[in-house]
């Protein structure tokens, strides 16, 4: 069994709630909707994840020159 922990929650314009999952032990993110059922679309969770990992690259601060 693997195990997945809630990295993160996001909305789409029309209000539908999706939780990002990760597992590190297999260093796997998955997309379930608001029951956390997995998406039956590989196309809209891999959207989802894109536009999740924009959103975190936008808030992250930035890097310091060495």
């Amino acid at each position: 069994m693997v195990r997945f922990e809630v990295v993160g929650l996001v909305e789409d314009e029309e209000g539908n709630a999706y939780a990002i999952c990760f597992s590190e032990p297999s260093d796997q993110f998955v997309v379930t909707d608001e029951f956390g059922d997995l998406l039956d679309s590989d196309k809209l969770g891999q959207e989802i994840l894109e536009n999740y990992f924009t959103l975190i690259e936008e808030a992250a601060p930035p890097e310091e020159p060495a």
